[in-house]
């Protein structure tokens, strides 16, 4: 399978801003993590990747059951290493091409 890159996202609990489904609520955060391949393509995944992320463009805030939560927002990320495409892993021979888009 090869080296794996496994970017860790934290999200504190927080409150959430204008723009959030209820701004002012608090919301619950988390550790996400996300998969890449340990290559020169991943690489530069993971660095664009981070800027989203430092610019707020990772997360979204929505309401689960009366309770505001942390999800990912619209970049698609790999949240396993298997269970290709469905399952949001590898083997995906699309992923990069489709994030490095995006972002």
């Amino acid at each position: 399978r090869g080296t794996v890159l496994q970017p860790l996202f934290k999200m504190p609990y927080s409150c959430s801003k204008v723009g959030d489904p209820r701004p002012g609520q608090p919301y619950k955060g988390g550790n996400f993590c996300a998969f890449l391949p340990d290559n020169k393509e991943g690489l530069k995944i993971a660095r664009l990747l981070k800027k989203a992320f430092e610019c707020g463009l990772t997360f979204q805030i929505k309401s689960f059951n009366g309770e505001e939560r942390a999800t990912w927002g619209l970049i698609p990320h790999k949240t396993s290493w298997g269970g290709g495409r469905a399952r949001n892993g590898y083997p995906d021979a699309q992923y990069l091409h489709e994030v490095s888009t995006v972002l």
